[in-house]
C-alpha cells in the first residue's frame, strides 16, 4: 500500500497534483492526475503509468497543488527536467 503524505499537505478533493512516487526499485516517477488516491491505486495494480508496472508497490514522496491541468503539466515537466539530487531536495523540502 502507499504512504500518505501528512495531513497538512493532503490534497484536496478536487484540483489538479503534480506527484512524485519512489517506486520499489528506488527510483522516481513524476506524475499529474486530478484524484491522486485513486492513480497511487492504479500504480500500485499495475495500472498507471507504462513507467511504473513492475515497479511497485510505489510511495508518494511528494505532491503539490495546481492551479489548472496546463499549470500542472508545466510543473511536471520542471519537475521531470530537474537531477535526482535536485529531486531528492524536492522531496526533503516536502517534509520539513
Amino acid at each position: 500500500m502507499s504512504e500518505v503524505v501528512p495531513a497538512e499537505s493532503a490534497p484536496p478533493r478536487s484540483g489538479w497534483r503534480v506527484y512524485l512516487v519512489r517506486c520499489a526499485d528506488g527510483s522516481l516517477y513524476t506524475g499529474v492526475t486530478s484524484d491522486l488516491a485513486r492513480r497511487l491505486r492504479q500504480h500500485d495494480a499495475g495500472r498507471g503509468a507504462r513507467y511504473t508496472r513492475g515497479r511497485g508497490p510505489v510511495v508518494l514522496v511528494h505532491q503539490e497543488a495546481a492551479a489548472s491541468l496546463p499549470a500542472a503539466l508545466r510543473r511536471e515537466r520542471q519537475i521531470k527536467r530537474l537531477s535526482r539530487a535536485r529531486k531528492e531536495l524536492l522531496i526533503g523540502e516536502g517534509r520539513g
